[in-house]
């Protein structure tokens, strides 16, 4: 009778050789259930796991680095370095050691993504800034990947943050406390729309209270993770409108800061005139003066998510792409409070 073989457990478990030997040689990167259900069709079938067998398995497992590359735009923006921090920590604390990589423009992200940049680590988690279907063009990832933020991806596991929630509930918060002149800044071309979750999040929530959005109250930003663009943006605003609003309802917490210092450089008072709100809830929004409201997106959510999404593709997941959907909740703090 043939002896049952690696591959024969691989193969009535559903999962890959490659996971077999890593349950076998005891790696740390292979989830609770995928290793007991290896571990069942050992028992099942008889497999042991001679000398040459377990050379073969090293063979296999030797394949793999347990180097994962967390890959963001930039590390000025305090959103992606906290991050960065939270997917590090993240994946030592599940055996995996990390190396960080920056990808400042469409290029580098695609590259990294799809491995061309990326062929020394088993997979990869992008915060990504420019990441699109178009940009991807139907290619698939050479290793496993996940995009953690942005927009939806055919081809590519998604975690995606609760944007239009988000700005639906902090767009309300303000009109409930009687605001109803309300500017939006954001980053874009100037006279261009905004076209994005939470500016249709910020529209729907004026609809829904019956208030008229004012196109001349959009503030345009030239970057999103710079705090000048966000100074140069309501200094710009302000000289064409003057102080016609009662409330800035910013694209993040970093043009929010910078928002920040524009108003209060002209004497215009938060929130006394005028209310300020971010998004992200980054730390530095608890120490601006005054303190930041904001949308938390539940970035440690987003984390355990992306790195759940991920271990099951290095476990052997070899299905459809996902979208994992996180929460939201607001963060209260002075430059909104009720004056």
């Amino acid at each position: 009778m043939k002896r049952p073989t690696l591959a024969d457990v691989a193969a009535r478990a559903g999962v890959s050789a490659k996971t077999v030997s890593n349950v076998l040689l005891g790696r740390p990167h292979v989830s609770a259930a995928t290793r007991a259900k290896v571990q069942a069709v050992i028992e099942e079938i008889g497999y042991e796991a001679g000398h040459a067998t377990s050379q073969a398995g090293r063979g296999l497992a030797s394949g793999r680095t347990g180097r994962i590359a967390v890959v963001v735009p930039n590390l000025h923006q305090p959103y992606f370095a906290e991050n960065a921090e939270r997917l590090i920590l993240a994946l030592a604390q599940r055996g995996f050691t990390s190396t960080l990589r920056i990808a400042h423009d469409r290029t580098g992200e695609r590259d990294a993504v799809l491995g061309v940049t990326t062929t020394d680590v088993d997979g990869v988690i992008v915060c990504p800034h420019h990441l699109s279907d178009e940009l991807l063009a139907g290619a698939a990832p050479r290793r496993p990947a996940v995009a953690l933020g942005g927009y939806p991806i055919k081809t590519l596991d998604c975690v995606l943050m609760g944007e239009y929630a988000g700005f639906v509930a902090i767009t309300r918060h303000l009109l409930a406390d009687g605001r109803r002149r309300l500017a939006f800044v954001w980053n874009g071309p100037v006279g261009a729309a905004p076209i994005s979750d939470r500016y249709a999040g910020f529209l729907a929530a004026l609809e829904e209270h019956g208030v008229e959005h004012d196109p001349s109250l959009v503030a345009n930003s030239s970057d999103v993770d710079r705090r000048a663009s966000g100074y140069e943006a309501m200094v710009g605003l302000l000289r064409r409108s003057g102080p016609r609003f009662d409330a800035a309802v910013c694209g993040n917490d970093t043009i929010a800061v910078g928002v920040l210092k524009a108003l209060h450089m002209h004497g215009i008072r938060v929130p006394e005139d005028v209310a300020v709100t971010g998004f992200d809830d980054t730390d530095e929004g608890e120490f601006t003066i005054p303190s930041l409201s904001s949308v938390s997106p539940d970035q440690g959510a987003m984390v355990a998510a992306a790195l759940d999404l991920l271990i099951e593709r290095l476990d052997g997941y070899d299905g459809e792409a996902r979208q994992v959907h996180t929460g939201m909740h607001l963060v209260i703090r002075d430059s909104s409070a009720s004056t």
